[in-house]
């Protein structure tokens, strides 16, 4: 019998989001989609229509209104959670704030009007959520107070002397409750203990520059580069080793190089795991199989500026892809049984699956890397910096 093989078709595209977009989140149950955009608002939407059902306006601050919103993350449900649909969101400002999205509701604000926040992520439990950003520091916070337990910034002897430049990403290891991963410009990943408050180890070689950070319980790391040559890898976790770099270009069709911003892993335990990373230059982003050597599953291209952001719901069966087009598309992930095509499902020109007959056809134009795209600041996140130094 032959295996199913992944594949890729249009579910919904939102092209009337007011301004670009920064960062993505489907909800737990998959049901709404929250998107941070550059005008400060969090917009979600109902996943199955791709309509408006909610707006979170940030508050005015000393600092102004509408800075963007630079993170999300939905707070995990567990058994301690009294409260439904509360939504974590860090901004440029500083920021940190959890919404009650039903009600449109702040519940809560953490202010750091110094600082600049571009990345958070919860523990697996909901119980602790950490930040990083401008300064440089890994910050946890207890959710149920709100209040600050650990400000990291340093590290431990000649091992690793923490972060010398912006995080723009972080990841608490699963099924571990005291240590995060992050990475950001200095090109380093560090490995941060909560319990002793400082770095414990590094990892050098990736240059992070958006929410390219990720980690999967098999104790391995992916990460996204903003860099030109072998921008996605897998490093392991327990010993800092790179495992692979998985080729971006795996067709014989000439590409040109993408800067990636963004990289996770599909988040189900149950089926095949894939990969997703997308980012600017040739304006696309891409879903792997890692269970399958890694082997594309197909492509979203012929975008007409980068992409900033991508997540998958819960179940895998949809991911999404944002940036600075201001277009969401929602996309099905489906098996498919090669030939049998009466259950193929159709494409558009801009999803491109792996191995079809057309595959080899001439492949949508993607711009030219200008000079001036190759000297850009290597974060979108950079470009909305407040009071930058």
């Amino acid at each position: 019998m032959t295996e199913p093989v992944k594949r890729l078709a249009p579910s919904v595209t939102i092209s009337d989001c007011a301004s670009e977009v920064f960062c993505t989140r489907f909800s737990p149950d998959g049901k709404l989609l929250a998107a941070g955009c550059g005008d400060g608002a969090i917009r979600v939407f109902n996943v199955h229509d791709g309509k408006l059902s909610y707006t979170l306006v940030q508050p005015q601050s000393s600092l102004g209104f509408g800075l963007p919103c630079t993170a999300i993350r939905f707070r995990p449900l567990t058994s301690a959670t009294k409260t439904k649909n509360v939504l974590l969101a860090a901004s440029s400002n500083g920021s940190v704030e959890h919404w009650h999205i039903t009600s449109g509701k702040c519940l809560n604000a953490i202010s750091n009007n110094q600082n600049q926040l571009y990345a958070l992520d919860y523990r697996a439990d909901g119980a602790m959520f950490a930040t990083g950003g401008k300064d440089h520091a890994i910050r946890v916070y207890d959710e149920a107070t709100k209040a600050e337990v650990a400000c990291m910034d340093s590290g431990h002897g000649t091992l690793t002397a923490g972060h010398s430049n912006r995080v723009f990403s972080i990841k608490f290891v699963p099924e571990d409750d005291n240590t995060i991963v992050s990475g950001g410009w200095d090109n380093t990943l560090q490995i941060w203990d909560v319990r002793v408050g400082h770095s414990v180890r590094g990892i050098y070689g990736p240059h992070v520059a958006g929410d390219a950070v990720d980690m999967n319980t098999r104790g391995e790391i992916l990460t996204g580069s903003w860099r030109p040559e072998n921008p996605l890898e897998i490093w392991d976790f327990g010993s800092g080793k790179r495992l692979t770099t998985v080729p971006w270009n795996q067709s014989a069709i000439r590409s040109e190089p993408c800067f990636l911003y963004t990289a996770h892993f599909s988040r189900s335990n149950t089926g095949q795991q894939l990969i997703a990373a997308g980012g600017s230059g040739s304006n696309e982003a891409k879903v792997f199989n890692h269970d399958s050597n890694n082997k594309l599953v197909g492509t979203i291209a012929g975008l007409s500026h980068g992409v900033f952001t991508l997540d998958f719901a819960a179940s895998d069966d949809k991911m999404v892809v944002a940036g600075a087009d201001a277009a969401i598309r929602i996309i099905d992930i489906y098996d498919h049984v090669p030939g049998e095509k009466s259950r193929e499902r159709p494409t558009t020109p801009s999803i491109r699956n792996a191995h079809l007959p057309h595959e080899n056809l001439t492949r949508l134009a993607s711009p030219a890397l200008s000079a001036e795209a190759l000297r850009a600041p290597s974060s979108p996140l950079h470009r909305m910096a407040v009071h930058d130094a």
